[in-house]
Formats: structure tokens, sequence, C-alpha cells
């Protein structure tokens, strides 16, 4: 059951990422009992992995690196996985209808519903039945697959959740909102925290699944370079024994250097395969957890989202965080420079004189290591500086789009004429250049090469007569970008104004409705105390409460 799997780099390869289920081990190929998270991300039963901890230290059976543990013996359990264990294993049993008996379970979501202020399952009938009468109209029915379990309901005070804490990432209860004093604005209701978190979790997974397409991508490169070194062994090697065989009496000792020379793709093919190790580690975690996002969103209501949602979330983050060699360590490329190998063994004989102009000359394996490197394993930037982001080349191009003709737009529209296209050609050029002397060995013509110096030395000068343009140019536009501030901060002033004048019309309204309420009370008032009025011999002064309400009513029929 705790047998080892994955024992060697080969059957690595072959794993099959598309039939990976979330919900089974590696290793006992079984359904998880006690999942436990490793710091890899892999996800192992409690069971399989007792008895691999040596020196207080657990080896992942996938990827193998070294996890240090402490006092505890295995990792902690996973709670996301455990969860989705639970609700695949509630979805196999049958479940009886709370009214008429009708068997069913989970997985027919179509059929059963789950009434959460019953906590009694119906079916479609019943539902239908039962529960369209007016006292049923606030009962919170789900289906079956959605229902809400006690412990993701209430809160440890008994009170149901009402609240969810941003900054916490908890749900509160009632009371737990008493509790808090300093961080009330932190908290929203339940629904708005749902639609929220899965949004940020829809974001998580597309990094995730960019990740995972790069992933898959580097993994169909490496296949693909492992094949053609062994191609191109093959093919050097017998171009190798061919021109041998021709002059076996003569070359026996330089065949065997070269062929020596030719081994040098066991260290490619170890590399290659330690990297395509790493990624075929790598791929299942993100199958397993992009599936397990899905699942969750599927299986999880928005309490058990809020509860669980943003540790998924943190844990996606931590996967695309970890460091992933993605782009190819070695090149498939096998060259041991035989010709130049045997020509130079049947120099002393033959009296062979080189070839190659002296601005070209031939090199040995034994000097391969100073070789220029090949334009495929150049780095994918410029090679003269660092190129724009992305961004600014976006938002430049936006600004030029628009068409307006402001001093700002002017100085990007020469910016992007005088230097992107030519700096372009030139990139173009080496590039070329380059290509030519690396891989058809032809002899490049030296006025060209200095044409290319000139030219990159004018354009330094003109960029460092742009910058100090620039420079002197700031301040103009800086006095603009102030003006701009300006203008937008009264705008927001005077829509502040607005909101005041809202907020004034909205208070006249409240007291006019009151003044209109109270309107009827002071007239009755004021009726009866004419009839008493001949009753009564004259006052001086009336009461404070009558005249209190005399100056209400003045004042509501003045509004």
């Amino acid at each position: 059951m705790a047998g080892g799997i994955f024992n060697n780099l080969g059957s690595l390869c072959k794993v099959d990422c598309a039939n990976v289920h979330p919900l089974v081990c590696h290793l006992c190929h079984e359904q998880y009992q006690s999942p436990c998270l490793l710091d890899c991300y892999h996800i192992f039963c409690a069971r399989c992995l007792r008895g691999r901890t040596i020196d207080n230290r657990l080896s992942c059976p996938l990827c193998y690196p070294s996890i240090v543990k402490g006092n505890n013996s295995l990792p902690p359990e996973d709670r996301l996985l455990r969860f989705l264990v639970d609700n695949n294993a509630d979805a196999e049993e049958a479940v009886q209808c709370a009214n008429c008996d009708q068997e069913s379970n989970k997985k027919d979501t179509g059929v059963m519903y789950y009434c959460n202020t019953c906590s009694q399952p119906l079916c479609a009938t019943c539902r239908e039945l039962t529960h369209k009468a007016r006292m049923f109209s606030h009962h919170e029915i789900v289906s079956l697959a959605k229902r809400t379990k006690a412990k993701h309901r209430k809160c440890l005070h008994e009170e149901p959740y009402i609240l969810f804490s941003t900054e916490n990432k908890s749900m509160l209860c009632i009371k737990c909102f008493r509790d808090m004093q300093e961080s009330r604005s932190h908290c929203i209701d339940i629904e708005t925290a749902y639609v929220q978190g899965c949004e940020m979790l829809d974001q998580a997974v597309l990094v995730v699944k960019e990740l995972q397409t790069s992933t898959g991508e580097a993994i169909l490169l490496l296949r693909a370079m492992l094949g053609e070194v062994c191609l191109n062994v093959e093919e050097e090697e017998n171009a190798i024994c061919s021109l041998f065989n021709s002059l076996q009496e003569k070359l026996e000792e330089r065949k065997k250097i070269l062929l020596k020379a030719a081994q040098q793709h066991e260290e490619k093919e170890k590399a290659l395969k330690e990297q395509l190790s790493h990624l075929t580690a790598l791929l299942p975690t993100l199958q397993v957890h992009l599936v397990t996002c899905s699942a969750f969103l599927s299986s999880a209501n928005k309490f058990e989202f809020l509860d669980m949602g943003y540790q998924l979330m943190e844990r996606l983050k931590r996967i695309v965080k970890l460091p992933h060699r993605l782009k190819p360590v070695q090149s498939s490329k096998i060259n041991t420079e035989y010709r130049s190998e045997f020509a130079r063994c049947l120099e002393p004989l033959l009296q062979i004189g080189p070839r190659c102009p002296p601005s070209v000359t031939l090199q040995s394996p034994l000097t391969v290591s100073c070789r220029s490197p090949s334009l495929s394993e150049m780095p994918l930037g410029s090679a003269f500086g660092r190129r724009p982001t992305s961004h600014r080349n976006i938002c430049t191009k936006v600004l030029l789009a628009e068409g307006r003709e402001t001093p700002f737009t002017e100085h990007c529209r020469n910016y992007e004429n005088a230097y992107r296209t030519e700096m372009q050609n030139l990139k173009d050029q080496v590039q070329e250049l380059h290509r030519d002397l690396t891989k058809h060995h032809s002899i490049i013509n030296t006025d060209k090469m200095g044409e290319i110096l000139d030219r990159s030395l004018h354009i330094d000068s003109q960029i460092a007569a742009q910058y100090s343009t620039v420079e002197t140019m700031r301040v103009m536009f800086e006095e603009m970008w102030d003006e701009t501030f300006q203008r937008v901060t009264n705008e927001q002033e005077i829509y502040e104004q607005l909101q005041d004048l809202m907020q004034l019309k909205q208070e006249n309204s409240y007291l006019t409705t009151i003044a209109r309420q109270i309107s009827p009370y002071i007239l009755s008032i004021a009726k009866v105390k004419e009839r008493l009025e001949p009753f009564q011999g004259p006052k001086e002064h009336l009461d404070d409460r009558t005249e209190t309400m005399q100056k209400i009513y003045e004042d509501s029929t003045m509004t």
C-alpha cells in the first residue's frame, strides 16, 4: 500500500495527467483516507505516509524533496480534500424523501432537494406539493448536493452566520460582530462575500491554467528534444563511422576521441530528464488542484465556500509562485566538429593546409565550451537592453491611436518613429549575421559589420541627446499634469456638492412625511381647544406642551 510510485525517471515521463483522479491516492490507488498535504502540494493518505519518516525528515514519494518535520509524525490533514471526499461519500449514500420515502442520492441533482429550514430532504414532487404554501415561503430550499451542513451554518456561539470579514477571511454571527469594535467596516453580507470570493477564485484558476498550459508545452518540448537527442546522436555516430571506415587504418585513435565526444548526449539526457521529471511531477498537482477547484465550486455552498475558499485561493497562489523551470536547460544539438577533427588528423600525413581564412578558425570538441551561443540558446529578450514592458507599449499605441494632437502625443510619436524602427532593423541584421556565422558557417563581410557598429554608435549618441531633451521637457509636462490634476479636483468637489444637495433633499422629504403624519393630531387638538375655551377663564400662559404642538403645526403648514 505504501509502496513507491514513479521510482524512475522513465516512468515519470509517461504519466497520463488527464486520467488523474483528484480523490484517489497516488500510492494506494484508492480513495483518500485522512488526506495529508505536503509542502510541495502533493497529497497522500496518512496511512501511506506512515513509516517514511527518517531522522524527522519526510520525502515526497512523487517528487522526492526532503521535508523537515517537527514533533508531528505526519503533515496536517487537508481540509479541502477531506471536504470533497466526505461529499463524494455522501453522494453515494441513498437518501429518502421525508414525505414520501422516495430514495435517491446527491448525484440526482434534478430529482432531490433539501430544506435547510426543516433539515429534511424532499423529492421534486413533494417540494411542489408540500412547500408551496405561504407558511413555507421563507424556507430555504436548495438542491441536495448544495445542502448546508450544521457546522458550516452556525458559529461556535450556536448562532447562524450572517456576515463575512474580508480582513480575517472568516464568517461571523451576530455575537462575533458585536465583539468586533475596530474592524466592523471590513464586514460584508454572506451573498456579497460569496460573489466576490467566486470572482477571486476564478482569477486564481486562470493563473493556474496558464501555468498548466505552459507546463504541458514545456513537457512536450522536452519529450521532443529527448527524441531529437537520440536521432542526432545516431546521425552523428553514423557520419563519424562512415568517414572513419574510409580511413580506418589512419584514424583509429581519432575515432575513439570523437566517439567519446559524441557521448555528451548522456549529460544532455540526464539534464533534460531531471527537468522533465520535475515538470511531470508538477503537472498532476496542477491537474488535481484545477479539478479540486471545479469540484469545490460545484459542491460547496456559499457558507462552505467562505469557510474554505480563501484557503484554496492562497494555496493556488503559492503553487504558482513555486520555482518552475519551464525552459529547457540544455539544447538537443550534438556537435563534435568531426570534419574539422578528421582534417586536423590528416593534416600532418597529407600536408593539408587550413582552408578557412584567419578570421574563422576550426574548433575541437575540447574547446566546444568557447563557441558562441546559437540563437536558440539566446534569451528571448533583446541582447542590447531591457525591452519595454508590454503595458507601456500598449498604452503608447492607444495614445497614438486616439489621434489627438498634444505635445505629449507628438513626443511619443517621435520616440516610436525615431528609435523603435531603427533598433528593430539593427536587431534583424545582427540576428541574420549571427545565424550565418554559427549555422551556415559563412564568411561575413567586415564592411557590413562595421556599418552596423557605426549605426549603433550613432543611435547611442542620438539616445543620449534625446535623454537630455526629455529631461528638459519634463518641466513643461509637469505643469500640464498639474493643471489637469487641478481640473479633476475641481470636478470632484462639484460632484460632492451634488451629493450634498441630494442628501438635503432626502432629509427634507423625511421632514415633510413626519409633518403630514402629525398634522391630523394637531388639528384635532386645536378643535378640542376651541370647544373648551368658552368654559375656561383667560390664561396668560399656555401649557408648554400645547405651545410646542402649535409650533410644530405652524412649521408643518409653512413647509
